[in-house]
């Protein structure tokens, strides 16, 4: 869960905090000048985010090494959440967003999908979802499927990205929106249920957040879909 900046200045002591206002404020800097910069790219006919992305495609603003540096100055505990403060701050385009996720580490990885749902991205960055899900890493799996992948994965990944949580043991919990989004989806009910079923003949047992998901696929007013028969004990 992101802390808001409120409760950081609460937790964080004082070297901390005005390590983070110096980095907030950097980032406050380069989303103004960038801004600027757009308005006049715009005014002359160039394209608006030309400026951002025009020098280079390595170039980094001084806030994209503070992010990185987040976890030193102020905690690992806290780090997420100063990362995503200085994601916002930063109004961060899709160039920083997808070079801080490349160049990262897994926690700086984890920061940038926490909070693109916080970013006028639009979908841009779904590769970068995309890519966490193909990952074994859980801490990434449970962050990709946050409220930015709720709102931007086509049905058929999303399915997927469910059942990916299934799989590694990510705690259903961790999709949002799952029950809008799986309610009366007959493809998804297909999907765990044949997954039910496959554990059952195996001898391994349903999970009940597979049992739990399952549920929210009934229409409204309607009874959950049956899972797979269980599978047979010793003493049977």
């Amino acid at each position: 869960m992101l802390t808001s900046r409120e409760e950081l200045d609460a937790e964080l002591g004082e070297a901390a905090r005005a390590w983070l206002d110096a980095a907030l404020a950097e980032a406050a800097d380069d989303a103004a000048r960038s801004g600027a910069a757009a308005d006049d790219a715009a005014r002359s006919g160039a394209a608006a985010d030309a400026s951002r992305t025009a020098a280079s495609p390595y170039a980094s603003p001084s806030w994209e090494l503070r992010y990185a540096a987040a976890g030193r100055h102020c905690g690992q505990r806290h780090a997420d959440s100063v990362r995503s403060l200085l994601l916002v701050e930063a109004r961060a385009p899709l160039a920083s967003v997808t070079r801080l996720y490349d160049q990262g580490t897994a926690a700086e990885r984890r920061a940038v999908l926490l909070t693109l749902h916080l970013l006028d991205l639009g979908d841009t960055a779904l590769p970068l979802v995309e890519d966490a899900l193909r990952a074994n890493d859980t801490r990434l799996v449970a962050a990709a499927v946050g409220p930015y992948a709720a709102d931007h994965l086509a049905p058929h990944a999303w399915r997927h990205a469910v059942l990916k949580c299934l799989f590694t043991e990510v705690p259903v919990a961790a999709v949002a929106r799952l029950a809008d989004r799986a309610r009366g989806d007959t493809e998804l009910a297909r999907m765990l249920t044949d997954f039910a079923a496959e554990r059952t003949a195996a001898g391994r047992p349903v999970p009940e957040d597979l049992r739990t998901a399952l549920a929210l696929t009934a229409p409204a007013g309607h009874p959950a879909p049956p899972t797979a028969a269980p599978a047979p004990t010793e003493e049977s």
